[in-house]
């Protein structure tokens, strides 16, 4: 079975479009609610999910993901929680569903263990932040894609390595420093998306940082995928439980979804 990830930029590439990924925290408020939020946000036009694995030490994340996996640790959540929520989600949606984690979840669960689970429960790729490349090995499963992280600061040796054993699409970080809502693009951008595409034909993705329609329209015009996840997290913790939590986060999620669809007609 060919990965959703290619699919579905196969599929964007036909209609001359770019790509929406949404990142949200698995367990934020509850496992049951990101079901709800998952299959909602796709209905609103989102391409790709992140799915975050909630964990106590999230050195890449800003304060507003720090929190929101403090929510979901409290709340209950689990590793085999958030899978058993891809599960309810696979039910419903063929949606590619990447999940964003650290290192020590998966090695605490049982690396070979937990590749299975995530391969049996419907999930497509890893973005793992803080595995090196140094110390990268193959993925023990090949319908797991193992999504390859680029830095502005990552040397171009690096980039290549990098991106030789990437799969799926390269994920950019826009900027140094951890997640979080900026107030503009960084001006390097395209001169960084296009030394990408030297060492590439992956499709390339644009986070951390992105937050208004505008901001994903400029990325858009540049990248293949623009991803949005502080912005969409915030308002899950204005919301919290609330009836019309799933309401109030399409209200910030369809502007930037038709922006970047805009954007790839430019």
């Amino acid at each position: 079975m060919a990965n959703r990830i290619d699919e579905c930029f196969a599929q964007l590439r036909t209609r001359g479009e770019k790509a929406f990924i949404a990142y949200i925290c698995a367990g934020d408020p509850s496992l049951a609610r990101t079901v709800d939020l998952a299959l909602a946000l796709e209905k609103a036009g989102t391409d790709i999910l992140e799915l975050g694995v909630p964990f106590s030490d999230p050195l890449a994340d800003g304060i507003v993901n720090q929190l929101a996996a403090q929510r979901a640790l409290e709340a209950g959540a689990t590793v085999p929680g958030v899978l058993g929520c891809v599960q309810e989600i696979r039910q419903e949606s063929e949606i590619p569903i990447v999940l964003y984690t650290y290192l020590n979840p998966i090695v605490q669960f049982g690396w070979a263990r937990f590749y299975r689970a995530a391969e049996k429960a419907g999930v497509d790729g890893l973005l793992i932040l803080d595995l090196p490349p140094d110390e990268d090995v193959e993925p023990p499963s090949d319908a797991l894609f193992h999504i390859r992280l680029i830095a502005p600061t990552t040397s171009p040796r690096r980039m290549e390595q990098s991106c030789a054993r990437g799969a799926g699409f390269i994920y950019y970080v826009s900027r140094e420093g951890v997640t979080g809502v900026q107030n503009a693009v960084a001006a390097s951008l395209p001169e960084r998306v296009a030394a990408l595409r030297r060492c590439t034909s992956l499709p390339i993705a644009v986070g951390f940082g992105v937050s208004t329609p505008e901001q994903a329209a400029q990325v858009a015009r540049e990248a293949d995928a623009v991803v949005v996840g502080s912005a969409i997290v915030s308002e899950i913790a204005a919301a919290g439980d609330a009836p019309d939590l799933v309401a109030r986060v399409l209200r910030r999620v369809e502007p930037l979804v038709a922006a970047v669809r805009s954007a790839a007609l430019v």
